[in-house]
């Protein structure tokens, strides 16, 4: 389990200079899967089809329009789906580059753009263009992706490209953590009163943290960020603090509990991925809030043998 600081934060772009050392030792590691922390384009569909169970503000923000894709495609998302799943299972070792654009399109159409980017990465230069499914503005998503820092665009798709995978999985899950709280304002103010009481040791890693985020050397802030140190003291003073809050309906609580359930599902979706592989290095990319969980509960997962973050980027 990689854990990863949100690089959209970052203000400037990231330069290749900078992702080169850091894909350097994750590639090391010879990935067969890499997961991401995105929603499926199947769940985002299926949380579109409930909006009184997930609210649209809740959820929306998470998942990217198909519409375009749609348009160009013909394919609604559970066609899309069933066209990628089709078209991976009958996939050339040497796939042209029609192909290839065909397939970046379907997965943009299916709600898996970084999928998408994984294809178009893989194309030559000179064949990256408008065809097969893709139009000039499906192009232009796709370019604007690949100049993202988020991790799922930066460090998953491009690593993924790189070892000449077809795809990267999407295991968020936010079907867990849609907890009624009733008074948001409360609950809100509640969270926050625990967060405020912060050991100064949060404070200097936070300090840190930002330091390393806004510097030019991303290994260090991976390395950084994957310190078991500063993971531990990260939970104690979010999640800890947080179980602590004494507000009469232990609003604390409630954030614990989306929290926890949250993982639970994400990490049986990395399972599910390598249920059909159980040879297979899996490399999950993840904000780091996320790891010790992840670490825990895939642990107790039979065949299944974790292998230490910090370590691989030493």
């Amino acid at each position: 389990m990689l854990g990863s600081p949100h690089l959209s934060g970052i203000k400037k772009g990231l330069t290749p200079e900078q992702l080169e050392r850091l894909l350097d030792r994750l590639a090391a590691f010879k990935p067969d899967i890499v997961t991401i922390e995105s929603i499926s384009g199947e769940q985002c569909d299926l949380v579109a089809r409930h909006p009184a169970v997930y609210l649209p503000e809740d959820v929306g923000p998470y998942c990217a329009s198909t519409e375009q894709a749609k348009t160009s495609t013909g394919l609604e998302v559970p066609a899309a789906i069933a066209e990628f799943r089709k078209t991976l299972r009958d996939w050339p070792a040497k796939p042209t580059p029609t192909q290839r654009r065909r397939l970046s399109a379907t997965f943009l159409a299916a709600g898996e753009h970084a999928s998408a980017l994984v294809q178009w990465l893989q194309l030559p230069a000179s064949e990256r263009h408008a065809d097969d499914g893709l139009d000039a503005a499906l192009v232009a998503q796709l370019e604007k992706l690949a100049g993202s820092n988020n991790e799922s665009y930066s460090v998953g798709a491009r690593l993924a490209a790189r070892l000449g995978l077809q795809r990267v999985y999407a295991v968020d899950d936010h079907t867990g953590d849609n907890v009624q709280v009733g008074d948001t304002e409360a609950y809100a103010a509640a969270v926050q009163a625990a967060w405020a009481t912060a050991s100064e040791k949060a404070k200097a890693i936070h300090a840190r943290y930002d330091e390393l985020l806004n510097g030019d050397d991303l290994l260090a802030l991976y390395r950084f960020a994957n310190q078991p140190d500063v993971l531990r003291t990260a939970i104690e003073n979010d999640f800890g603090l947080a179980l602590r809050d004494p507000s009469p309906p232990h609003y604390g609580r409630y954030y614990v509990a989306g929290w926890e359930a949250r993982n639970l599902r994400m990490v049986a979706n990395i399972r599910v991925a390598f249920g059909e592989k159980p040879a297979a290095n899996v490399l999950a990319i993840v904000g780091s809030s996320h790891k010790p969980w992840f670490d825990s509960l895939l642990g107790q997962m039979q065949g299944v043998d974790i292998v230490d973050a910090a370590k691989k980027l030493e």
